[in-house]
């Protein structure tokens, strides 16, 4: 009995491989030899592909160096990963205190708690759990930049640098330009005619005027609005910068959302008896927001990307690091490593976020036309 079991299962384990295999080549001859070009062309494909992983992995891997020393780079002549290891404290948080650096690496593993916890709709459903995320990031500043009541050291934000500087510009500048955002998208539309000129005159003037002159602006004009000896963070004043840039696109970007919704859902809202906070609240932006995903999202990288911009005003972030650790002398001439490193986490960063944004568009397909 046993031995007829066993004899029927690898008839059909066999009889499985032979429908996969037939799968297999059959999408191969459809897709990649369905002609002679078709297959001259993919033949030529792979054969660059076999060249282009050959040389990386040759100068990647197999002659590259992982110590820690500059002598363990300069014995081999392919890449000198011992030269990001030897500075991983200071790509992740920059100068930041040694004995404190504790408290970045706890505030992130906080902040990627709460997100992933949020995958769960059922835990984004619960009021203490929302109450959480309004609570979250400040805790998360309070362990980066101290508090003297809570026993933690206060770290000046010119010691923050690397990824963690980078990430905190880039989620306070999503997170706060979003609602801004939001409301000039609302003014422009208003029937009130001077919140919809001020509305139109600050999108069309943050439009027209490059990232790297709001940041200057931040940085050398702001101070001068305030009383003499009020000192406001050079981090702070980047972070308003990149917040006033990127709202009025974030602006422009829901303006579309809202102007592609027939002017009949507002119409039968305002038939029921809705206010106008309460038709866009639960009938105009809902559908809006949906619509908007993908250029919100191209906005939002298109930010995180641009927040390399802040090395030209004094702060050192993920790129600024790379050039601050390659003067020293140990360790000159080892620039591509460090843009290595600078590119794969900005796309794995980047990749994240159009991911999320195709699964957020296929989530809220259903009842879409």
């Amino acid at each position: 009995m046993r031995t007829a079991i066993s004899g029927a299962r690898s008839q059909a384990i066999e009889v499985g491989s032979l429908k996969l295999g037939r799968v297999v080549i059959g999408w191969l001859k459809r897709n990649l030899f369905s002609t002679w070009y078709n297959s001259v062309l993919t033949v030529i494909a792979l054969w660059i592909i076999y060249k282009a992983v050959s040389v990386v992995l040759d100068w990647g891997i197999v002659n590259a160096a992982f110590g820690t020393t500059r002598e363990s780079c300069d014995a081999v002549q392919g890449a000198c990963w011992s030269f990001l290891i030897k500075n991983r404290a200071l790509f992740l948080v920059g100068t930041y205190p040694f004995d404190e650096r504790w408290r970045p690496f706890t505030a992130f593993l906080i902040l990627a708690g709460m997100a992933l916890a949020s995958i769960s709709r059922d835990l984004r459903a619960k009021r203490w759990f929302q109450g959480l995320w309004f609570a979250s990031p400040v805790a998360f500043m309070i362990l980066i930049r101290g508090a003297d009541f809570l026993g933690l050291k206060p770290v000046e934000s010119s010691l923050w640098g690397g990824i963690m500087l980078t990430l905190i510009l880039a989620v306070g500048g999503i997170g706060i330009s979003f609602p801004i955002g939001l409301l000039l998208a609302l003014g422009r539309r208003s029937k009130m005619p001077i919140i919809r000129a001020l509305s139109v005159a600050y999108i069309e003037l943050i439009r027209g005027v490059p990232l790297i002159t709001i940041l200057f602006m931040a940085s050398v004009l702001l101070p001068l609005f305030f009383p003499s000896g009020f000192e406001m963070d050079k981090v702070l004043r980047a972070l308003i910068g990149i917040i006033l840039f990127s709202a009025a696109y974030v602006a422009e970007v829901v303006r579309g959302g809202l102007q592609a919704i027939p002017r009949g859902q507002e119409e039968a809202a305002a038939a029921v008896g809705l206010n106008y906070w309460q038709m866009m609240t639960f009938i105009i932006l809902p559908q809006a927001l949906r619509i908007m995903i993908p250029p919100l999202v191209s906005t939002f990288i298109a930010l995180f990307k641009d927040t390399t911009l802040v090395t030209i005003i004094g702060l050192i972030e993920l790129l600024g690091i790379a050039t601050l650790a390659t003067n020293n002398p140990e360790w000159i001439g080892k620039r591509i490593e460090g843009y290595v490193l600078i590119a794969g986490t900005f796309w794995v960063f980047c990749f994240g976020m159009s991911r999320y944004s195709v699964r957020l568009e296929e989530r809220f397909k259903a009842g879409h036309y």
